[in-house]
């Protein structure tokens, strides 16, 4: 009797799941009417910059503030006074872009400390919802890290961080979130920026990624071959691989999941549909899945880089390669 309940339960969690699944698969290939894209906001063309080396930083810097501040005039005289106001405060001369790009959804990579003489690098890669627009909190994010970072570092030791908006990130409500799509469309320039980034530094640097929800899938299509250390993913519905194995890098790959995530209740479930991945595969926090899991405390989703947090201590101890202090979950 308990065998046939058993087998019945099991029964149910399957059929629970193939629904679910065939849910994601209908998201995923079905366009709704509502997506419509928002209307091409104006902006110039990048800067065009040279080679970036540490002697050419403030240069790039220079003519990226000018390119967003010219981005901001366009917008304003097209009417969009959200996008003119953000595109403003990354004008000023406080803020230090290696990389912006005003039209569209917009794309900007801002460094937050001395990256030209920084021996360790936090690479931050955002999740969804994430553009110009709602840059300013993705940038709080990172300078958090950085006052972790300086208040934690043996004396000596030099810190960046590098705020990453180098792809079209997906909605959280929306048919892309549920595929690699946009991951292996972002891929190839997290591995542009990591290589730009040794040329700046040099190869001694140590180099760490923190990728956080769907940026973990950005970082698990990227991984293999990439020059860093660390690889640390938060807030994960899954990096598209089976276990660390299956990224094929040499990297420590470590995982945290907040008490209050809602993705725990995420379904862990994968499946190719017309060429197209749909799902994320396994949860990284999981024994199965194989990385060095660490607390994270009691935070929601968008609460890992809080300042005073478990899991921002714990992130700038992996970036100063402090594993022995890392807490564990």
């Amino acid at each position: 009797m308990e065998e046939a309940r058993a087998g019945a339960r099991g029964t149910g969690v399957r059929g629970w799941r193939r629904g679910l699944l065939a849910t994601l698969v209908a998201s995923a290939v079905v366009v709704p009417l509502s997506a419509a894209a928002r209307p091409e906001i104006p902006a110039p063309a990048p800067a065009v910059l040279g080679p970036l080396t540490a002697a050419s930083l403030d240069e790039a810097y220079a003519a990226n503030r000018a390119n967003a501040a010219e981005a901001s005039r366009m917008a304003a005289a097209h009417g969009d006074r959200h996008r003119a106001s953000a595109d403003r405060a990354l004008a000023t001369p406080a803020r230090h872009f290696i990389a912006f790009d005003g039209r569209g959804d917009g794309r900007a990579t801002e460094v937050v400390g001395d990256l030209a003489h920084a021996d360790r690098v936090a690479v931050l890669v955002p999740g969804s919802d994430t553009s110009l627009d709602t840059f300013e909190r993705f940038r709080a994010g990172a300078a958090a890290l950085r006052e972790e970072l300086e208040r934690q570092a043996p004396e000596g030791t030099r810190t960046a961080v590098v705020a990453w908006l180098g792809y079209r990130t997906p909605g959280t409500v929306s048919a892309t979130v549920t595929t690699t799509g946009r991951a292996e469309r972002a891929a190839p320039h997290l591995r542009d920026l990591v290589r730009r980034l040794h040329d700046i530094t040099g190869p001694e640097a140590h180099v760490s990624l923190l990728c956080h929800s769907y940026g973990s899938v950005v970082c698990g299509r990227a991984a293999a071959g990439l020059d860093v250390d660390d690889i640390a993913i938060v807030g994960s519905p899954g990096t598209g691989a089976d276990c660390v194995d299956g990224l094929r890098t040499p990297a420590r790959v470590w995982a945290a999941l907040g008490g209050d995530d809602w993705v725990a209740n995420v379904p862990h479930v994968s499946a190719e549909l017309l060429g197209t991945t749909v799902g994320f595969g396994t949860d990284p926090v999981s024994p199965a899945f194989g990385a060095r899991v660490f607390a994270a405390g009691t935070g929601g989703h968008s609460d890992y880089f809080t300042p005073g947090s478990v899991s921002l201590a714990n992130l700038a101890r992996i970036v100063l390669g402090e594993t022995s202090e890392v807490t564990r979950a």
